[in-house]
């Protein structure tokens, strides 16, 4: 979160906030956040937010890190036709038209209705759960017990159903794959003689001397020659 703009939480002594930049990673969090969540845990806080940089109909890897993915939107921004759209939607577990306030209220409540159609539509991203569409005003700080009501209604519902330690299984095995992923690139490129050969094969792929799927199939297997020695 950007504690700018979040004032009064930033002096609360029962909060901790931290901003962490996504440095260039897609789905709009930090490679760390993991981390994070984990450290966050250890230290007592029983609830902890990731709020995430905009993100795209593919960029959701924070769904992966999370009990309850939330979708925040906007009446009138264009949201409502991209939101509509399957993707991000599919794996709603809630959705929050915020700024529902003023001349937007009105707005906000035509959006909360569309949303509400959309979600029938599409199959829950969690089992017994039907995703619920709420209005909120940061300002007016109006809907916030609402969230919070339909937090505690989602963990009743998932404790009934026992999927929510089954979630946390997957979260914890999607990080060990993520993690695998993340060593061996940082190994990959900070191999000698791959740094070599990959300038050549840029310059080869770049005028279209052989394809990438070729070179990249080469520094693999010179990758592998190097590892095995």
């Amino acid at each position: 979160g950007d504690k700018t703009r979040m004032d009064r939480l930033s002096r609360n002594p029962l909060a901790y906030i931290r901003p962490s930049p996504a440095r260039g990673t897609l789905g709009g969090v930090t490679r760390a956040t993991r981390e994070v969540i984990v450290l966050c845990e250890a230290a007592g806080f029983d609830f902890i937010i990731i709020e995430t940089v905009g993100v795209g109909q593919s960029e959701v890897a924070v769904h992966s890190m999370v009990d309850f993915f939330l979708l925040l939107m906007l009446a009138g921004a264009g949201d409502e036709l991209q939101g509509i759209k399957k993707g991000i939607m599919e794996m709603a577990d809630g959705i929050v038209i915020n700024k529902a306030d003023g001349d937007n209220l009105l707005p906000a409540q035509r959006a909360r209705a569309e949303y509400e159609g959309a979600l029938h539509l599409l199959r829950p991203s969690s089992d017994g759960w039907q995703p619920r569409v709420l209005t909120s005003s940061a300002i007016e700080d109006q809907g916030m017990q609402d969230v919070i009501a339909m937090l505690d209604a989602y963990r009743t519902t998932a404790d009934q159903n026992a999927t929510w330690y089954p979630k946390r299984q997957e979260q914890y095995k999607a990080w060990l794959h993520e993690t695998i992923g993340h060593l061996l690139l940082d190994r990959f490129y900070a191999d000698p003689a791959i740094k070599i050969a990959l300038e050549e094969k840029e310059y080869q792929v770049a005028r279209r001397k052989i394809p990438a799927t070729v070179a990249a199939t080469q520094l693999i297997e010179l990758y592998l020659q190097q590892t095995s020695r």
